[in-house]
């Protein structure tokens, strides 16, 4: 099998409500989708989600990245480890543009899962996945009725564990919290980098009183001194989002038993470079979140399962899963999301590359 060419779209579907954080807004989906084609007539199909908040990323800069390399890819990339040296020959570049790498990466694995008829997992040395994952609810900045109606709906399906994004103004931070008191709850909160100071954030996080385990960027990106403030002074884990894009800044963490490092596969640039952070996390001793970028497609969705297979060990949470929940539409023919109790169980762990039909038809030129 040799690759002949790859293909560039997105995949911009509406969502069914809009969600919100402080970082951003959204309503529809914003993707890139490859789509990798082999002489013999297999397609592979995959998808990054870049976000210009996170890793700086465009849709019109990914695609630029993914024509630029779409040729070498074809010459160079044949099998697993090939694949995995010119991402190690790449490296600098790829940490530029993650998420459009992750959408070349995931295309190539799933088109070489289907030459040789076996699942994605086989490719990357990772078990094949052997039982489902429980995904957390994830509440944002909605307005309160919204809230409260969003976490009955989340309660009504039988979920135990809550994200919660937080505004930075205390009474409405207050109010939806009091929503999830004395249930029996693991409740984290999700600040996407919020406060300017470590002493803001302390003050706030005091003043809405225990029961959350954890916050998750709370100050700017990077400000690791600060987030050590803020976990020592209120007595929570620190989790890393927009500050950890690479596997290299894990060496410079101390007090492992702080930090819970979330992995997006699209930001860290695909499975591989995701499994690099996974194994070096757990050497260290640290959590693992496998989290989602708002809007993903199934695409995202089956790939962060594999991830999730060789996290169990340090697994904290999963995020993630919401499929048709908040897509209008999916790209896939099933649409892998959470079920009762946010339970995702994939019905055929072996079928070959990432195991999902796609609708090109629904697919638009970038």
């Amino acid at each position: 099998m040799r690759i002949e060419r790859l293909d560039v779209y997105s995949f911009p579907v509406p969502f069914k409500a809009v969600f919100r954080h402080a970082s951003a807004s959204r309503s529809r989906a914003e993707n890139l989708i490859v789509a990798v084609r082999s002489d013999d007539g297999i397609t592979g199909y995959g998808e990054g989600c870049p976000r210009d908040y996170v890793t700086g990323e465009t849709v019109e800069g990914g695609a630029a990245f993914i024509r630029r390399h779409a040729q070498a890819i074809a010459n160079e990339v044949t099998d697993g480890a090939s694949l995995r040296a010119w991402a190690d020959t790449h490296r600098s570049e790829i940490d530029e543009h993650p998420a459009a790498f992750c959408a070349i990466e995931l295309a190539v694995l799933d088109l070489l899962g289907k030459a040789e008829g076996v699942p994605v997992e086989d490719i990357v040395g990772v078990p094949r996945i052997d039982d489902g994952f429980t995904y957390s609810a994830v509440l944002g900045d909605s307005p309160y009725l919204v809230y409260r109606i969003q976490f009955w709906r989340y309660r009504k399906k039988g979920f135990t564990d809550f994200k919660v994004k937080v505004s930075g103004d205390l009474g409405r931070d207050r109010r939806k919290l009091r929503v999830l008191e004395g249930k029996q709850l693991s409740v984290r909160l999700d600040a996407n980098n919020l406060w300017a100071s470590a002493d803001e954030c302390i003050a706030h996080l005091n003043a809405l009183g225990g029961g959350v385990s954890a916050i998750e960027e709370p100050l700017t990106a990077g400000d690791l001194v600060g987030f050590e403030r803020v976990s020592e002074a209120c007595g929570v884990r620190i989790i890393l989002d927009e500050s950890l894009l690479r596997v290299s800044q894990l060496d410079g963490l101390s007090s492992p038993e702080r930090w819970i490092v979330n992995v997006r596969v699209s930001k860290m640039g695909g499975i591989g470079r995701a499994l690099e952070v996974v194994e070096r996390a757990a050497s260290l001793g640290m959590g693992v979140i496998v989290g989602a970028q708002v809007g993903e497609t199934s695409i995202l969705t089956r790939a962060g399962l594999t991830v999730m297979q060789a996290a169990r060990p340090v697994l904290a949470a999963s995020e993630g899963a919401f499929g048709t929940h908040l897509l209008r539409e999916d790209l896939t023919a099933e649409s892998l999301m959470f079920g009762g109790g946010g339970v995702l169980t994939l019905a055929d762990s072996g079928a070959p590359g990432l195991g999902l039909a796609v609708h090109e038809e629904m697919l638009v030129e970038v």
